[in-house]
């Protein structure tokens, strides 16, 4: 039996007819200064575009249209993110400041971007998500009205915007809570799984932009033999199955799989979904919009994403911060059942985007120190919440990714190289890593070193093993929670780990750095900076805001070697390495992660290799703050940095007694027993 929050009654459509009538006459209106007033008329404008969405959901006309009626609508829906047309519009920060001034510039935009939610309210069918945004638009009209100098304006527009959080944070905070582990909340899975996927009007149901990307992938799905998509959802499925087996977890307990998937995909989920259903789990789909989260479509405009990233700072404080706690614990106690049988998430990812490398722009917004505190405050607490309900030590996932067409002419080829790279023997790369773990298991340290341009010199401390007959430090993982193969990983001790990690050009979630260096003292970053803007400045705040998610320092939470030379290979064949997914750059040779280790949350869970020792490298210094003060063990956050075998000098393990073992001499495998992983350099 489906589900939905919201119920139809008298007072939402009468509220909702009166808000919109008046938003269609504000054009009319003359009291507030010329400037003003325009910023008002353009936002009234796009509300009234999207209203004749919303009126079609409420008459159940949304399925009927045509696919040029889908088109058009889309069209004009997305308009404002055009490139030339975002940049003259007040939805971007800059023009809004230029032309309503400091006080309220920002915030009048920052108002205008969180608008743009009506969209998904109305596809969804949602009146009453619909109608609250255009009373919050309203009552800043109005608030506007009334005060006649800006930095009044700005104090009502801002206490409008943090008492809509405030008073509606049991919608924007519960909803997408319940929705990821509760099936029968199932607007989007019905999508998938019972629309006509060889009609492309599907995909304008969802309330995301609808791309070449979307529409030419859904076009190569459809193209495969069916078995061949079933074979991709096969590979998907296990992987997270197995994740659960290799973790030594149970899946029985388990009642629910979060299925992640982008637009266009629908094909390889629907056959996922039913895959799951047959291993007992039930599928959740929940949506993500421009996130590259959840459910999930091309962002329309990456610098309007990038110049409202921090909005939130408008009206962050602690008390927005513990409603938005409080919403979650409550809701997580009134689903405490769903949530402890909820299984954690499945993802498919896409790569091949054209590379974005953003802009930064002083309108935009920018939380105070203070602020930055509470955000790091309120992601360990959200996180210490969610690991109550949703216990860490009992979910798993599984990421898998595929590229997307406008990766380039070689699409074809490429997508099935990706195919061919997501199912690669196992058992071969079970075997060959497990000769690295071999010498890595016999070292005290491990010393990496760049090569050319790059200047990478750092060592790793490694845990000592007090019986390695029966111990390791390293996981040997092959397909399974991380597809492809493969990688051997470890979390280092942060004493005795010391040096500099440097790669001339990397993309961490799809944003570009250029000379990312990093500087450890006891496992721990103490300086950081890039070259992709002139000032020094700007270069630390880029990685402040993006890499160390506003924290001081972060600790080395991973030390891998990636041994997938074959995927490697493919992205210097076809030109793509700046392309690929962290997911695949992260098996093309050695990598750092910082912040958490792989273990977060689940480090008392015992972990085996396949040759039946246990993985005992599971904690740091840090995680076991967890003992003594939870709040300081965790940093929820963990970004692998590769660096790519041409860039790659040595990689040594030296021994107590000071004795080098050689596992990479000049980006080359030299560990007997590895030759394979060296003949697609050949």
């Amino acid at each position: 039996m489906s589900s939905t929050f919201y119920k139809e009654t008298d007072d939402i459509i009468e509220r909702y007819e009166l808000a919109s009538e008046r938003i269609s006459t504000i054009k009319e209106d003359k009291e507030l200064p010329e400037e003003l007033q325009r910023f008002f008329n353009q936002v009234a404008e796009y509300i009234m575009t999207v209203v004749p969405v919303m009126d079609k959901a409420i008459a159940g006309k949304l399925q009927e249209r045509s696919i040029e009626e889908c088109q058009k609508d889309a069209d004009a829906i997305f308009a404002i993110y055009k490139k030339g047309t975002y940049e003259n519009s007040f939805l971007c920060p800059t023009y809004a400041v230029e032309h309503l001034g400091q006080e309220i510039g920002g915030p009048l935009s920052g108002i205008f971007y969180l608008l743009t939610d009506m969209i998904r309210a109305a596809f969804a069918g949602r009146l009453d998500i619909f109608t609250i945004y255009m009373e919050l638009f309203l009552q800043v009209y109005g608030v506007c009205q009334v005060e006649s100098e800006d930095k009044f304006r700005r104090e009502d527009i801002l206490s409008a915007w943090s008492s809509f959080q405030h008073d509606y944070c049991n919608i924007f905070t519960a909803e997408p809570l319940i929705t990821m582990i509760d099936p029968d909340y199932d607007f989007y899975t019905d999508i998938i799984v019972n629309a006509d996927l060889s009609d492309d009007r599907y995909m304008y149901r969802y309330g995301m932009y609808v791309g070449d990307n979307e529409r030419k992938i859904a076009a190569h799905l459809r193209s495969l033999p069916h078995e061949d998509v079933v074979a991709m959802a096969r590979t998907y499925v296990e992987g997270y199955i197995k994740g659960f087996e290799v973790c030594g977890k149970d899946i029985t307990k388990k009642e629910t799989v979060c299925v992640e998937s982008p637009v266009g995909f629908e094909l390889m989920a629907r056959e996922a979904i039913r895959l799951f259903n047959e291993a007992g789990l039930a599928a959740t789909v929940r949506f993500g919009g421009t996130r590259g989260r959840f459910l999930y479509s091309t962002v329309p405009n990456k610098q309007c994403e990038y110049d409202h990233k921090d909005d939130k700072a408008y009206v962050w404080d602690k008390g927005l911060a513990d409603r938005m706690l409080e919403v979650e614990k409550n809701t997580f106690e009134k689903c405490k059942e769903l949530a402890g049988a909820h299984g954690g998430p499945a993802v498919i990812e896409t790569f091949g985007e054209v590379p974005f490398e953003p802009a930064n722009f002083p309108a935009n917004a920018k939380y105070t120190d203070k602020q930055n505190e509470l955000n790091v405050y309120f992601a360990s607490q959200w996180g210490q919440i969610m690991n109550q309900y949703i216990h860490g030590e009992e979910r798993s996932f599984t990421i898998i990714a595929y590229p997307i067409p406008e990766i380039g002419k070689d699409f074809n080829e490429i997508f099935n190289e990706t195919v061919a790279i997501n199912t690669m023997d196992y058992e071969l790369y079970k075997n060959i890593q497990q000769h690295i773990i071999d010498v890595l298991d016999k070292g005290d340290r491990v010393h990496v070193t760049g090569r050319g341009d790059n200047h990478t010199d750092i060592t790793v401390k490694l845990h000592h093993l007090d019986n390695p007959e029966k111990q390791t430090n390293f996981e040997n993982c092959v397909a399974d929670v991380n597809i492809p193969v493969g990688e051997v990983f470890t979390s280092p001790e942060l004493e005795g780990t010391n040096g500099v990690l440097h790669v001339t050009q990397v993309y961490l979630n799809e944003l570009c750095y250029r000379n990312l260096e990093m500087k450890f003292e006891e496992g721990k970053i103490v300086s950081y900076t890039c070259s992709n803007f002139d000032s020094e400045e700007e270069n630390k705040k880029y990685i402040f805001d993006n890499v160390l998610f506003k924290h001081e320092t972060l600790p080395i939470g991973e030390f891998a070697i990636g041994t997938n030379t074959r995927a490697f290979v493919m992205g210097q064949k076809f030109g793509i390495a700046d392309k690929l997914p962290i997911l695949i750059a992260e098996k093309t040779g050695p990598h750092f992660a910082v912040g958490d280790t792989c273990y977060s949350h689940s480090e008392d869970v015992p972990m085996y290799n396949p040759d039946g020792k246990e993985c005992i490298a599971r904690d740091n210094s840090v995680s076991l703050l967890r003992k003594t003060d939870f709040s300081k063990a965790y940093f929820n956050c963990h970004t692998d940095i590769t660096i790519p075998y041409y860039e790659l000098g040595d990689i040594t393990v030296i021994t107590a007694e000071g004795e080098e073992l050689p596992i990479i001499v000049e980006g080359r495998f030299v560990v007997p027993g590895t030759e394979e992983l060296n003949k697609v350099f050949d």
